[in-house]
């Protein structure tokens, strides 16, 4: 049976759909037995797949130099204390 940290190593590849029929067996019997595991690959999940929503796709164009210098300088006026 996998252990905790062997589990925690694998999750990317359980999640990603690319372990054996058998390691998927025997990740999911740790699953069944281990609550803080499947706590942790049930977080991981919704993570990735938040990171998925977010992700731009190939059709969308770049963030424009312009707009990335422009929030640049905002950002870095809005640190500068206030001279009175």
């Amino acid at each position: 049976m996998l252990t905790c940290r062997e589990l925690n190593e694998r999750a990317t590849d359980y999640l990603e759909g690319q372990m054996s029929l058998r390691q998927r067996a025997g990740f999911k019997l740790h699953l069944l037995m281990c609550s803080k595991c499947g706590t942790y690959v049930d977080q991981l999940a919704k993570t990735v797949a938040l990171l998925r929503v977010g992700r731009p796709t190939q059709d969308e164009a770049a963030p424009d130099d312009k707009l990335i210098e422009a929030f640049r300088a905002t950002a870095a006026n809005s640190e500068k204390p206030n001279a009175r």
